[in-house]
């Protein structure tokens, strides 16, 4: 028997595995909306640490973050960078958003938003917002799946096929199990991908070169390898040196958007306690540590295998080069498929949560937002969401890395809306909406039309200047929202 076949074996039984996880628990929990949602707020820090942080660390993290060590070297630190402080205003709105959605009802992001600038509108672009930022980042987990299957396969599986069999088991899970079949998942995979992360970021090194140390020594020699490649802030997609107005505003705008990404959010409202809130935003840097291998696999193949293209699929290019054990190689693309699977379903599961709860029903007649109906709306909406980041994975061509930055500078407008929320009793509604469609509507057209940016920055930096100013002028011109309401959140 080939040993692809073999090693497409072992991945098809963690597959299997991933989906007996995965169902299992939605059958614990009640059957609501907020069973499905937020499962009954039920969740402790065990499960919320890796939920958090399986959800972020994904097919971006597996075969993004090498994709990038291996073809821009130190511009891949921005990764770790801005992990570092992203989770921080976790800490300080985690609790609130928790007690404020299990006193009244709140299960997303823009449910509670929409309550404090009292705007029905507000939710309605909320979550259009959400599904539009959320579209690329599942398509690029779905990538990341076909690209592992399909190198495993040696090309015998094309990737679209192997994109659908994977997001398959993922669109059973969140369908039958919602938000607790994420959880226990992601709990799984996490522990899997840190195993396997640290065992080839060490293992790659000493094979090809007797070490970490002296991978980088030679990398640093050699005359075929640019310097800047070993020198902040690396290479920029064309191989040249990397601007510092670039390099410096990835890492802002992902530290901004990172705690306000609505699936990572919405955990607040699962968790079971304001301690176990806290505790996982402190531990969370813990996970970052996860990164360091994960970068050094980059790293370990600039020498040995030169101009491989796409640098994304550099991990599952090493392993079939190497002459390892067929049950080892068969773990790594398992741990590599669940990279892309932990954050696929939690991403799956908040984009129909949000268009249903925050978009659809406010279409519905009453008589058309029972609980059990809006959970079944959800269901569908999470069949309809994966069909079609599917096409998108199946056509697009873009690097797995440019799919999340992108993303980034749409979800990072969301964070002056939470930051005022609770904490400048000033702002209001209509300053709200206008910060978050002209912040977004600058983001968009700097990234359609980059040479007009007057420097090089993140085009989500240009939305947020326009965002904050939209969000301050308005609100200081407009009467501020009811005494009641905004004492409700100052006070959270």
């Amino acid at each position: 028997m080939e040993n692809w076949i073999l090693i497409l074996i072992i991945c098809g039984i963690y597959l299997a595995i991933t989906l007996a996880m995965g169902i299992i628990p939605g059958l614990k929990v009640s059957d609501s909306v907020t069973g499905f949602v937020a499962g009954d707020r039920s969740m402790n820090l065990f499960i919320l640490y890796f939920v958090m942080g399986a959800s972020v660390f994904s097919s971006f993290a597996f075969l993004g973050g090498p994709g990038w060590a291996y073809s821009r070297g130190a511009a891949a630190f921005y990764i770790i960078a801005y992990g570092i402080t992203g989770m921080i205003p976790i800490y300080f709105f985690g609790p609130k958003v928790r007690r404020l959605g299990k006193k009244h009802g709140f299960v997303t992001q823009a449910e509670i938003l929409q309550d404090r600038y009292n705007s029905k509108t507000l939710s309605a672009l909320l979550a259009a917002l959400s599904i539009l930022v959320f579209i690329p980042y599942l398509t690029l987990q779905m990538k990341g799946a076909g690209y592992v299957i399909t190198t495993v396969s040696e090309g015998a599986i094309p990737q679209w096929l192997g994109a659908g069999v994977a997001y398959l088991v993922v669109l059973l899970y969140v369908y039958f199990s919602g938000v607790m079949g994420v959880g226990w998942t992601n709990t799984f995979q996490g522990i899997f991908m840190m195993i396997i992360a640290w065992f080839l970021g060490l293992y790659l090194p000493y094979k090809l070169f007797g070490g970490v140390g002296a991978m980088f020594t030679q990398i640093a020699q050699s005359p075929d390898v640019s310097k800047a490649i070993l020198q902040a802030p690396g290479l920029n997609g064309k191989g040249a040196p990397w601007s510092w107005w670039g390099y410096s505003s990835a890492v802002l705008i992902s530290a901004i958007g990172f705690s306000v990404w609505p699936h990572l959010f919405m955990r607040a409202f699962a968790a079971d306690s304001d301690r176990t809130m806290k505790m996982t935003a402190v531990l969370y840097p813990t996970f970052q540590l996860f990164l360091v291998p994960i970068l050094i696999i980059g790293f370990s193949a600039i020498l040995v295998y030169p101009d491989v293209t796409p640098a994304d699929t550099i991990l599952p290019y090493i392993l079939t080069q190497l002459d390892l054990p067929v049950l080892l190689v068969g773990l790594v693309f398992a741990g590599t498929l669940a990279a892309s699977m932990s954050s696929g379903d939690a991403i799956l599961h908040s984009a129909a949560s949000i268009g249903v709860r925050d978009g659809l029903s406010l279409l519905l007649p009453d008589h058309l937002k029972t609980d059990q109906k809006e959970r079944r709306y959800i269901r569908v909406l999470v069949v309809v969401i994966s069909i079609t980041a599917y096409y998108f994975a199946v056509i697009s061509d873009v690097p797995i890395v440019n799919l999340l930055l992108g993303s980034y500078g749409g979800v990072a407008q969301i964070f002056p809306l939470v930051f005022c929320m609770f904490y400048w009793e000033r702002a209001t509604g209509s300053g709200a909406l206008a910060a978050l469609t002209g912040g977004v509507a600058t983001t968009i057209f700097f990234l359609l039309y980059p040479d007009l940016r007057p420097v090089p920055m993140h085009e989500g930096i240009y939305g947020l200047i326009v965002n904050i100013s939209l969000l301050t002028g308005v609100s200081l011109a407009t009467p501020p929202e009811s005494e009641d309401r905004i004492e409700r959140y100052i006070q959270a």
